[in-house]
């Protein structure tokens, strides 16, 4: 057995001895900011140079979610700086930006035999951890809860510096002293930060950061669509004029370009033959190389160009040899066996079980097929190896297991390995996967020289780990006043977030994880299954669906169907007992507000006629991570089919740093839910895809794009990532909206756009 360090924090926590004194022992990390010739370094967080210019370090990957601006706003706001004097900078991994947010999130994944004492970001054995291991892990909208205090707290110590140091040179009383546009200013005296950085950086800072009383904040009402923004994201101007640099721009004297074939990952696999002298028919191919990460074999060509490698690559008709290969059809056996025959774990119980059980009166099957990811970017990665140093340029969200896997592939120690963090152009959950990191770390050991590694589409595909398929039993029985008395949800899906943290902590291959997880109880993958309304007797069961298909995370993940699942289940409830959905919803709301606020305002947004036959309204909503989202689909009937015109969401989100990008997430979100509702499925025949085009997908077009209306709920909760609550309503919204339309229920995800 592999000795890991969840192993042994296992056992410590078991014997005392150890945990004691791994908990007890002294903890100093070294500042992860390197200041320029110019520039003086505050914390891990701000730099300011000579100039005045205020570099905000990040520690999460941008993909689109705009990180790249929430950070630096927050710490704008808190120091009083000039937003156009604000510069970013993509952290370095380090113990100081440990996510212990997410660490406690994810606590059955890397502390399964005692969940419970990780449950809080705060809790020590948490902190520990997530220092330990680096965990700097970009996932789940955890960006703000994790890092807007400590980025607040490190810019109002720097504000503070800032003021003493010219207190100091005026005589007066730094506390007299006021910051902001980047000046700090006495009466009519005022000084830049940049003239002030240099002896600031020389001053104690205060014990108690003096924060502002205001936590960073916009009013959603003062930026309606297409209103001037306060803080205009900083990274649009590079990405519309093509400046912003990825991981496939890089280019490094010397370097080969790869492309790289991988056999089945559902299966066991190795290269069976390749007709190399094709290859070298192809004008710069240089080599091929072949190997194996996690379980995959893959063989690559190296070339002096992208070109001409994917040319060789393709003339060279690599044959796998493999045993194993999972099809869609043994997937969906698996499922229903599982659903009919397994043991279930009780992840929820409320009122009297034994209302519950039985043959309740109402009793559906709904279903969800494996979902791609389906980025615009594919992966890519540079690598260089000289000197006992390799240097990886990459998109990635979780950056230490990226440089664990480059370093093991390159035989080198995590030491060893310079990891540049690189922007991705949406991820969706893709890139917590690690394996390129090691693929091109192999590709620029066996070269001797730097290498670009780029996955094509269809390689993207078939090793991408799709969203888990899941099959599920809804059932329910209403009550004597017109409302819902019992509810009782059976899901079969495999333990997928544990087999995902298996592959990503312990370094399992896919087969291992699949074993190591099979029969799990697997809360996470059941996140967003316990229904809102006030149901005095639900159950909800996890039943463990070992398929021999390897999954992983997707924006959205369980939500993505758990909601799928309840508000189908709802609207039909409502039909089959004549109640009108909104008011069902509305009357079962009465320990939400605030989504009963959403509910309240979207129906007026939409002008909801109640959901009557063929008006083509559909509705949900949903809670999630303390947000709440409540979304009208309206589709129209047309020769041939129907076609969604309008999406029409309100969401509370608590307090709203930056109205702009909020909206923004809701809106991808809402497209992506789409995307998920229409396509981006595919089947599995031997453990390979059978769709490999994006065109293939059934994506929604620039033309099926329908209108979009978003609007906010006003709140001064603590702030909530919108990225994800968009994808979990927009499914059962359109759903719902084509039984209005049609009078047909769909019930499997995606929906069959055939019958459209």
């Amino acid at each position: 057995m592999r000795v890991t360090r969840r192993g042994i924090l296992i056992g410590g926590l078991v014997g005392g001895g150890l945990a004691v004194g791994w908990l007890l022992r002294p903890r100093s990390f070294p500042l992860p900011l390197q200041p320029g010739p110019d520039e003086q370094a505050f914390d891990a967080w701000i730099k300011i140079s000579r100039q005045g210019v205020v570099t905000v370090a990040v520690p999460q990957v941008e993909m689109g979610q705009g990180i790249t601006t929430l950070l630096p706003q927050i710490v704008a706001m808190e120091l009083g700086a000039d937003w156009r004097q604000v510069a970013v900078e993509p952290a370095p991994v380090s113990a100081h930006y440990a996510n212990t947010v997410l660490a406690a999130r994810w606590g059955e994944m890397w502390l399964p035999a005692a969940p419970r004492l990780v449950e809080q970001p705060e809790d020590l054995v948490t902190r520990r951890w997530a220092e330990d291991n680096r965990f700097n892990v970009t996932a789940d909208g955890t960006a703000l809860a994790a890092y807007e205090a400590p980025a607040r707290a490190a810019a109002a110590s720097t504000r503070a510096l800032l003021m003493q140091a010219a207190a100091e040179r005026w005589g007066v009383a730094w506390e007299e002293c006021t910051v902001a546009d980047g000046l700090v200013r006495h009466g009519e005296q005022t000084l830049p930060f940049g003239a002030l950085a240099e002896a600031a950086s020389r001053l104690d800072p205060p014990d108690v950061p003096p924060l502002q009383p205001v936590a960073p904040a916009e009013d959603p009402s003062d930026f309606p669509p297409g209103a001037e923004l306060a803080f205009p994201r900083l990274d649009l101007p590079s990405k519309v004029d093509g400046s912003w640099t990825f991981a496939g721009d890089v280019r490094l004297p010397g370097m080969l370009h790869a492309a790289i074939r991988h056999g089945p990952i559902a299966a066991s696999s190795r290269l069976e033959t390749i007709d190399e002298a094709r290859g070298k028919e192809v004008h710069g191919f240089e080599r091929i190389v072949k190997g194996e990460t996690q379980g995959v074999a893959w063989v690559a060509a190296l070339a002096s160009n992208g070109w001409a490698a994917e040319t060789a690559l393709e003339r060279m008709q690599p044959l796998f040899r493999f045993a194993g290969g999972v099809d869609s059809a043994e997937v969906e056996t698996a499922l229903d066996t599982a659903l009919r025959d397994g043991h279930a774990h009780r992840v929820f119980g409320q009122g009297d079980m034994d209302l519950t059980g039985g043959a309740l009166p109402v009793q559906l099957r709904y279903e969800v097929t494996p979902a791609l990811h389906a980025g615009i970017e594919t992966a890519a990665a540079t690598a260089r190896l000289e000197d006992g140093l390799l240097e990886l340029w990459i998109g990635t969200q979780a950056p230490e297991a990226a440089k664990r896997m480059a370093a093991e592939a390159a035989g080198l120690s995590p030491s060893q390995v310079v990891l540049y963090p690189m922007p991705l152009g949406g991820s969706f959950d893709r890139r917590l996967e690690v394996a390129l990191a090691g693929q091109v770390a192999s590709l620029a050991r066996d070269a001797g020289r730097p290498v670009q590694l780029v996955w094509s589409r269809a390689e993207e595909h078939r090793a991408g780990f799709p969203r888990t398929p899941a099959v599920a039993v809804m059932a329910g029985r209403p009550d004597t006043n017109g409302g819902i008395g019992a509810w009782r949800a059976r899901i079969a899906v495999p333990a997928s977030a544990r087999e995902f943290g298996r592959r990503l902590i312990d370094g399992d291959t896919s087969a291992q994880a699949i074993a190591a997880v099979d029969g799990e109880e697997d809360a996470l993958v059941l996140e967003g299954a316990v229904p809102v309304y006030a149901i005095p007797h639900i159950e909800i069961d996890h039943v463990p669906a070992r398929i021999a298909l390897p999954t992983g995370r997707l924006r959205g993940n369980a939500h993505g169907y758990t909601a799928f699942f309840t508000e189908c289940f709802f609207d039909e409830m409502a039909h089959r007992h004549q109640k009108e959905p909104l008011a069902l919803r509305m009357a079962l709301l009465g320990q939400t507000p605030r989504l009963a606020e959403c509910l309240q305002r979207v129906a007026s947004l939409a002008q909801w006629d109640g959901g009557a036959n063929q008006s083509g309204q559909g509705l949900a909503c949903h809670a999630l991570g303390g947000g709440y989202i409540a979304a009208i689909a309206s589709v129209r009937r047309e020769e041939g089919g129907v076609k969604v015109e309008r999406l029409s969401a309100v969401a509370d989100i608590g307090r709203i740093v930056n109205t702009d990008i909020a909206r923004q997430q809701i809106e991808g979100g809402l497209l992506f839910g789409l995307g998920l509702a229409l396509g981006c499925s595919t089947r599995y025949v031997t453990g390979r895809p059978q769709i490999e085009t994006l065109g293939e997908l059934g994506l929604p077009t620039l033309k099926d794009t329908p209108e979009i209306e978003v609007a906010f709920v006003t709140s001064d909760a603590e702030p909530v990532d919108p990225g994800e609550l968009g994808v979990a309503v927009a499914a059962p919204a359109l759903a719902n909206a084509l039984f209005s339309a049609t009078g047909l229920r769909f019930r499997r995800l995606p929906l069959f756009s055939e019958e459209l």
